[in-house]
C-alpha cells in the first residue's frame, strides 16, 4: 500500500541509499523460491531500518520474525563491533536459507538464531536489547511488548511494522475471522498511552512505529 502517489513514491526509493548486493540477490533467491515474498522488508524499508540501527548504535538487537532474514542483515549494520543479534522465527524451514545469508554476510558470527514461540524463547535470553524489531504474527505484539520492554536498556528503541495493515486500522466492521486487525489497534493503543516510551507512527510502507524506552 502507497500512502503517497507512487511516481513520487518511486522517487523517494531512487534518492535513498542503494540496496546491497547481497540483500538484491537474497531478495531475488526468495522470489524465486520462498512463499509469500512480499513479507520481506525490501529495499527502501531496509534502508530505513539500516538507518535507525546506525542511528542507535545497539550492542544487542533482537528481531521477532525473522522469514529470509532481509531485516536482520539491515539491523546489523549500524551493531556495534562487539554485539549480538538474536531474531526468532516459528518456520523450521527457512533456517538454513537464513543461514547461508548470514553466514556470507559479514555478520554471520554474531546472528543467532532460536526456532520456536517468541513468547517462551524471549525470557530465556539472559540478556538486554538496544534494539527490537517486532514482524511477527500480529496477535501477539501486544504480548510481546510486555515481555520485551523490562529487556529493554533505558533509551533502547522497539521498531513495530505492519502497524497501518493497508488502512484496515481505521475500519471498525472488520470480520470476526480477522484477528490481525482488532489486535493492531489494540497494539497501537497500547503504544501510545503506555508512559513507559514515547511514540511515532511513521506512514512507511504499511506502517512502522518507533517507539523509545524513557
Amino acid at each position: 500500500m502507497h500512502f503517497i502517489p507512487e511516481d513520487l513514491d518511486n522517487y523517494v526509493v531512487a534518492h535513498s541509499e542503494d540496496e546491497p548486493e547481497l540483500l538484491q540477490q537474497l531478495t531475488r533467491e526468495t522470489y524465486q523460491k520462498i512463499l509469500q515474498p512480499r513479507m520481506l522488508s525490501g529495499h527502501y524499508q531496509g534502508r530505513v531500518l539500516s538507518m535507525i540501527s546506525k542511528l542507535v548504535n545497539p550492542k544487542n538487537i533482537l528481531e521477532i520474525g525473522t522469514y529470509t532474514g532481509y531485516s536482520a542483515l539491515c539491523l546489523a549494520e549500524g551493531m556495534q563491533l562487539d554485539g549480538e543479534l538474536h531474531t526468532i522465527d516459528i518456520n523450521e524451514e527457512l533456517v538454513d536459507f537464513q543461514r547461508k545469508y548470514f553466514d556470507t554476510s559479514e555478520y554471520g558470527e554474531k546472528i543467532f538464531q532460536h526456532l520456536g514461540n517468541a513468547l517462551d524463547i524471549i525470557p530465556e535470553l539472559d540478556k538486554t536489547f538496544d534494539l527490537v524489531f517486532i514482524d511477527a504474527d500480529k496477535e501477539n505484539y501486544a504480548n510481546y511488548f510486555k515481555i520485551i520492554i523490562d529487556k529493554l536498556n533505558p533509551g533502547g528503541i522497539i521498531l513495530s511494522d505492519n502497524v497501518l495493515w493497508s488502512g484496515k486500522v481505521l475500519d471498525s466492521t472488520f470480520k470476526k475471522e480477522d484477528t490481525s486487525t482488532p489486535a493492531l489497534i489494540a497494539y497501537n493503543k497500547l503504544l501510545k498511552e503506555d508512559k513507559r516510551i514515547e511514540t511515532v507512527v511513521l506512514p512507511i510502507r504499511d506502517g512502522l512505529t518507533i517507539s523509545r524506552k524513557i
